[in-house]
């Protein structure tokens, strides 16, 4: 393979043959029916099918195409089981083996970002690539201060590959709704495609990956890299070993599942309390599992990778989630519905009755009603059933419901993140990590009463002192 834009023509040509493909397989499908298949076994075989046909084509194209598929390879625990395995296998794949840019390519862009002598920077590089992902691979390095490194190669054209990836997939965004039941795939898109210049910007990147390394160093439960040298299209940052959550979920044991959902979890909601940044690409293929947690070397820490998009958060996530994840479960249908109104996700225009809209939320929100969760395929296809069947009061309701665009990224980011923990199939304390980190979910007057406490035992002690 050459560079990755190829010629655009035949980029186009590969992304326009899919909804032909699909086109073709649906009379295929009306065939199987009209000698006596039932429909839902057909409709089964045409969704194997055609995720066949879509991942392999993403695969091979990176770019936005592949981006667009890491986005939904979260999602495919919403499938059912039978549908699922085979699309579990093509995404995995997907998550972690593209085909590599050939070494004069690495190489040469290494010469003009690095010097004629940027070998001299090196102790040690592997031509062959550790790793492929949609925009950029990564080899494994020795700095010439002798710390092992992973260096990030950003494919040449990689920007106009993404957009021209993503305009074409947009184009025919409705024939790929039925990949991932419940979900619109165009709002989907279009993100993807209005972050595509800060996710070239390796300077944005390491910023947002330093800033994460030294809020936190030393954490006994997550690791970050740091970063080593920076420049336009390179990207050298500290190497870590672990084990893939995706081989985590593939064949992890249940204690390996469990920790590794807590602690993403744990990331999920920390990062922006503690950084003002909330790492908003979270496919298995960035996260690591290391030996070596705050116990002991039985135990594991999360490695997190890739900060090219994040969401900027100053003051961490908006308090109204905290403030409307208590009330939800505190039964307050009115006072939900009013702070709903007032952020946006209920236009002026519409009007919806407060206790339908409880109904609504709380089967979501079951992981933050108990001490502990265990995230399932199930419990996410019921989910997905309830909201994407037309009969459903739930999908009657959720239609009338508006995303504002401040909440479109923290909302995916949710609900990947949900998808990753029904992969793990892993058992959370939930509720733990949102009363430990989410704005509002802990109400004002029990943190106040809480801060007395304390400081009447330091009172104490120094009294005793």
């Amino acid at each position: 393979m050459s560079d990755l834009p190829r010629k655009a023509v035949t980029r186009t040509a590969k992304l326009a043959a899919l909804p032909l493909g699909f086109a073709g397989r649906a009379t295929w499908g009306l065939g199987k029916r009209i000698v006596g298949e039932s429909a839902e076994l057909v409709g089964r075989e045409l969704q194997q099918r055609t995720a066949d046909q879509l991942f392999k084509v993403l695969g091979e194209l990176k770019g936005g195409a592949m981006k667009f598929g890491q986005a939904l390879s979260v999602f495919e625990s919403a499938l059912p089981e039978e549908v699922a395995g085979p699309y579990r296998a093509a995404l995995t794949k997907l998550q972690d083996a593209a085909p590599p840019m050939p070494t004069r390519t690495v190489h040469g862009v290494l010469e003009e970002r690095l010097g004629e002598d940027w070998q001299s920077l090196f102790l040690e590089f592997e031509d062959k690539p550790a790793a492929a992902a949609s925009i950029g691979q990564v080899h494994r390095g020795v700095w010439h201060d002798g710390r092992e490194v992973a260096v990030k190669v950003q494919y040449p054209g990689a920007g106009d590959a993404l957009l021209s990836d993503l305009n074409q997939l947009s184009r025919f965004a409705r024939l790929l709704g039925p990949l991932i039941p419940g979900m619109d795939v165009k709002p989907l898109i279009s993100e993807l495609r209005d972050r595509v210049s800060e996710e070239l910007d390796y300077e944005l990147e390491a910023q947002a990956q330093q800033a994460h390394a030294e809020e936190f160093a030393g954490d006994p439960d997550v690791v970050v890299p740091a970063v080593v040298h920076q420049c336009d299209q390179v990207l050298v940052t500290e190497w870590i070993d672990g084990i893939p959550l995706s081989e985590i979920i593939s064949d992890g044991t249940q204690e390996q599942r469990d920790r590794a959902g807590q602690l993403l979890a744990r990331f999920l909601f920390s990062g922006p309390a503690r950084t003002g940044l909330l790492h908003a690409d979270p496919h298995p293929g960035n996260f690591r599992l290391l030996p070596g947690g705050p116990d002991d070397e039985e135990s594991w820490r999360l490695g997190v990778l890739d900060f090219g998009t994040v969401d900027r958060l100053p003051g961490g996530l908006p308090t109204p989630i905290g403030d409307s994840l208590r009330m939800t479960l505190d039964g307050e249908a009115e006072a939900v519905y009013e702070l709903l109104c007032a952020e946006g996700f209920v236009k002026e225009s519409i009007d919806l009755d407060p206790d339908a809209v409880l109904d609504y939320l709380l089967p979501i929100i079951e992981p933050a009603q108990v001490d502990e969760f265990t995230f399932t395929r199930g419990w996410m296809r019921s989910q997905a059933a309830r909201i994407a069947d037309p009969r459903s009061p739930a999908y009657q309701l959720g239609k009338r419901l508006n995303l504002p665009p401040a909440y479109l990224l923290i909302h995916r980011v949710t609900l990947s993140t949900i998808g990753v923990l029904c992969q793990l199939g892993a058992t959370v304390r939930m509720r733990e990590e949102l009363q430990e980190w989410l704005p509002g979910f802990v109400p004002e007057d029990v943190n106040e009463d809480e801060d007395a406490v304390e400081d009447l035992g330091e009172e104490e002690s120094a009294a005793e002192a």
